[in-house]
């Protein structure tokens, strides 16, 4: 099986394809999640680029690299007819928690709304072509061996394909020339904290510990169906946007959109607290296999596990204000709070005099200015990630002894040579809008091809391709 993987002369890389379930259309709200509809699904046009790449490598073998997000489980809210295992109140209002049995359902869901997408990677299979998945923070529940396996019996009728398709945790060495990550690694709000053991262990379950921009999108956005989570732009705003947006689109299908967006946070910050406080499972007498294991489907050596494994960023629930000004919780918190005194002042005061409850709007329009310029000075972190920084890159590329990065996670395609480090990105797939009613697309469709260099054939070169799938 190594000796499969250990070479490659031709490689394409594509990720954040975000697949999921297909969204039925609304009866009363056409537009409410409109990007997950039928309307957009691409699977045929992933068809025609294994079709491209194919005529590229001219016969030759090709290794696909699925880098990552290619799977949304945070996005999947479909719940079993009969379920085995019981559904908390939570799940049927945000999605199934990340748990072996209900991440199989997901993926079956997934299986089965995308049959030409796994039809076509089994036809590039059967042609003696190979695959490789990346886990990403949108496809953690990659771990769980029930989802590789109903993966591999989708892709693979003929039982010798199976040995052309692998699953590794965070990072892969192509030829080992070419490291290749999905980056969210390197992402405060999307780390994985502990890729080498994932798992954590509740009463009578095991589950696994996700990142907070996970369970922002699983608490938050499943519940607020005219964002579309594929573009920051889309929930990123500000309070005028906010408005806007809500005047538009909302006041109508969702009046109680606040409160929808409160309840949400809430969640994601207890939910965020109780899983860092979660211990991993580990065995003592199996790490060092795990690691093994772990370096053998990456092509690598176990200290390129533990070293890189060291390159992740600490998480950001490892600060509860960072998250609070994320979710805009402290700005509600400041307005209840504010409301909280004044009404309690009142009352004191109206127990001597006799005024009206309206004067307390005056100390409130007195604190306004303050509260704006707030804020105003309060940025979002989140969209302000691009990439790993020149520190990281010359450091993972020293680790893998290797010249070249490619990641993906930020759906911003890149080229560029940093330092002494290739670096490339090869954006995203998903279905990414700047507008509710899906009419202004950001398709970008980019991947990564790398191939001999025809003035040396020892030495592969890289470059950024967008597919089109009209010419």
């Amino acid at each position: 099986m190594q000796s499969i993987f250990s070479q490659a002369a031709y490689t394409a890389i594509i990720s954040d394809l975000h697949l999921c379930e297909a969204e039925p259309l609304h009866p009363k709200y056409p537009l409410w999640k409109k990007y997950k509809t039928r309307e957009f699904f691409f699977d045929d046009v992933f068809e025609k680029f294994l079709n491209e790449i194919e005529a590229r490598a001219q016969g030759e073998k090709i290794e696909l690299v699925l880098n990552g997000d290619i799977f949304d489980f945070d996005s999947v809210l479909k719940l079993p007819d009969k379920p085995t295992f019981r559904i908390s109140w939570m799940e049927r209002k945000r999605g199934l928690f990340p748990r072996p049995e209900r991440s199989e359902f997901k993926i079956q869901v997934i299986i089965k709304d995308h049959a030409v997408f796994f039809t076509a990677l089994r036809g590039f299979l059967e042609r003696g072509h190979r695959v490789v998945f990346v886990m990403g923070n949108h496809d953690l529940e990659l771990h769980f061996p029930g989802v590789q396996k109903l993966i591999r019996e989708a892709i693979c009728l003929v039982p010798e394909t199976n040995l052309q398709v692998r699953f590794v945790e965070w990072f892969y060495l192509s030829n080992q020339d070419t490291l290749i990550e999905h980056g969210n690694q390197y992402d405060p709000y999307c780390v994985c904290e502990d890729p080498i053991h994932p798992f954590i262990r509740g009463y009578n379950w095991i589950g696994m510990k996700l990142p907070f921009g996970n369970l922002a999108c699983r608490y938050i956005l499943n519940g607020l169906g005219f964002f579309n989570p594929h573009i920051d732009s889309n929930y990123i705003m500000t309070m005028r946007d906010y408005v806007t947006i809500f005047v538009r689109y909302m006041v109508r299908a969702q009046p109680f959109l606040v409160v929808t967006w409160f309840w949400g946070a809430v969640a994601t910050l207890m939910q965020s607290f109780r899983d860092r406080l979660s211990a991993p499972i580990r065995n003592p007498f199996q790490i060092e296999d795990r690691v093994q294991a772990i370096a053998e489907r990456a092509n690598a050596e176990t200290r390129m596990v533990r070293e890189l494994r060291e390159l992740a960023v600490a998480p950001a629930s490892s600060k509860p204000k960072l998250l609070m000004q994320e979710l805009w919780l402290d700005r509600a918190l400041m307005i209840l709070f504010s409301f909280f005194i004044l009404y309690e002042l009142m009352l004191l005061v109206r127990s001597i005099y006799d005024v009206s409850f309206f004067w307390m709007f005056i100390p409130l329009f007195i604190f306004l200015p303050f509260f704006l310029f707030y804020t105003k000075s309060v940025t979002s972190l989140v969209s302000s990630y691009k990439e790993p920084d020149e520190r990281i890159l010359a450091v993972s590329g020293a680790i893998t002894k290797v010249q070249r990065v490619v990641y993906g996670h930020t759906h911003i395609p890149r080229h560029e040579q940093i330092g002494g480090i290739e670096h490339l990105n090869s954006g995203c797939w998903s279905p990414a809008f700047l507008d509710v009613e899906c009419m202004k697309p950001v398709e970008q469709r980019n991947y990564v091809w790398i191939c001999p260099d025809s003035e040396d054939l020892a030495v592969r070169k890289a470059e950024l391709l967008r597919f089109n799938s009209k010419s």
